[in-house]
């Protein structure tokens, strides 16, 4: 239905841009009435595009008009919708030539300090979003202010800062929109500032008063780690087991179950961990989750067996989920150094399936690194030019690669191909030890390259 709305709304849009574009000027509407009645209605309806060329249109042709202040504070906001800080910025500096200020008391610097945060200009977004908040209470953006200020004070590593602004949000507009949300980042940076009763004190109390709220589990699951902060790990650690068992599919649900094995393996609760497995075993529906913590805990406790079981129903289950991925590539490297270069390669294999970049290019690796060892270059060279290619990977390994991918082609004798990698690494490398093995290497190669045949000449089979 919205996006039925929306495009109801475009074709009426663009038919009154249409019919300005033609229509004499005593029919239908002026071309500024025209202008800001389609940017103003476009951005309403989150047509951005559209709203932010109409109204560059205006300001453009009718940089005198009445609403000349008020469409060039809607630019700026159209603007920052679409991504465009410094262009938003621009037209909210701009706006301020305007007198009166366009806008309500405070609102034309609140965007700006919208946009200095996006922007990551968080000095400036502090500044501003403060001089919004020193206007005082008549002005409609002060909680959105406070808020704002309280999230540039912590990407500055600022916290008590953040957390007075957070705290006075919360307690001088309760029943704003913005409120709950702030309770949550108010209790989180009381945790991190190890006033952990305090962040218990504010989530108690929004979890009494809205205990249906839709951040009340988030509130709980917060609550539970003030708990463990304060040193209540009993509780800590119950309050954390219901809150993913009541909220299984939260995204804090696998955090929650991770909270509860650190504290568990931290305190050498093994009993609990035993048991802690069994249920992760048993879970219905299982969850990759939860799998993955089933093998950490069996590891932990010595039990490879358990642990192996726990990864090998994650690798069937759900193959392609990143936690396989990573689990795979793990095992697979504990095969290789036990010499176990088949079952290395096959586990390398499977987490080289990642989504990740990272894991993929590591497993890649190390699936060439096993069938080298295993004195099969053929199916190294394509794992090691695979490693060499992916995005993001390490330049130790991604080097590594190369020099992998040269080494399987000297095997198979291709002297001129193997010679190019070597030059690379020995080049480019920043492992010097890696770099003087690939010039070693190219020295051995070079007796086997044939010089190039003279023109005219036959070429060497080689």
């Amino acid at each position: 239905m919205a996006h039925l709305r929306a495009c109801l709304v475009l074709s009426l849009l663009v038919g009154l841009v249409v019919l300005g574009a033609w229509a004499s000027p005593g029919a239908a509407l002026e071309e500024a009435d025209r202008l800001f009645l389609v940017g103003e209605k476009a951005f309403d309806d989150g047509l951005y595009p559209l709203s932010r060329r109409m109204l560059e249109r205006f300001v453009e042709r009718f940089p005198s008009e009445r609403r000349a202040g008020e469409a060039t504070l809607l630019l700026g906001k159209a603007r920052l919708s679409q991504g465009a800080g410094e262009a938003a910025l621009e037209a909210f500096k701009k706006a301020e030539s305007f007198q009166p200020p366009p806008g309500k008391p405070g609102e034309l610097r609140f965007w700006e300090a919208e946009a200095f945060y996006r922007l990551k200009r968080f000095s400036d977004a502090r500044t501003a979003y403060s001089d919004v908040i020193a206007g005082g209470a008549a002005g409609p953006r002060v909680a959105d202010a406070l808020y704002g200020l309280g999230w540039s004070e912590l990407e500055a590593k600022r916290r008590e800062p953040a957390a007075a602004a957070f705290q006075r949000l919360v307690s001088e507009f309760p029943d704003h929109a913005l409120a709950p949300t702030a309770t949550i980042q108010l209790a989180r940076t009381f945790i991190e500032l190890k006033r952990a009763e305090d962040a218990q004190g504010v989530l108690q109390a929004f979890v009494t008063k809205n205990p249906e709220h839709k951040l009340a589990p988030e509130a709980r699951y917060w609550q539970a780690r003030a708990r463990l902060a304060a040193g209540q790990t009993d509780q800590g650690v119950t309050d954390l087991r219901a809150f993913a068992k009541a909220n299984p599919t939260s995204e804090l649900a696998p955090a929650a179950r991770r909270a509860v094995l650190d504290t568990l393996m931290k305190d050498g609760r093994k009993s609990e961990l035993a048991d802690e497995y069994t249920a992760l075993m048993s879970q219905k529906p299982v969850s990759p989750d939860g799998l993955y913590d089933a093998g950490a805990i069996a590891e932990r406790l010595g039990r490879s067996r358990d642990a192996e079981t726990a990864r090998a129903r994650l690798r069937r289950e759900f193959p392609e989920h990143p936690l396989t991925g990573r689990t795979s590539l793990q095992s697979a490297q504990a095969a290789f150094t036990k010499n176990a270069f088949r079952e290395a390669a096959t586990l390398a294999r499977a987490a080289a399936k990642s989504p990740e970049d990272a894991v993929r290019g590591e497993a890649f690796l190390l699936v060439g690194e096993s069938e080298m060892k295993l004195k099969r270059p053929a199916q190294a060279l394509p794992a090691f030019q695979a490693a060499g290619d992916t995005a993001g990977l390490e330049p130790a390994l991604h080097f590594r690669a190369l020099a992998g991918s040269g080494l399987a082609l000297e095997e198979q004798r291709q002297w001129t191909q193997a010679a190019k990698y070597y030059d690379e690494v020995a080049e480019k490398s920043p492992d010097k030890t890696l770099a003087a093995w690939a010039r070693t290497r190219k020295a051995a190669v070079a007796a086997n390259i044939k010089p190039a045949p003279k023109a005219g000449g036959k070429s060497e089979k080689r």
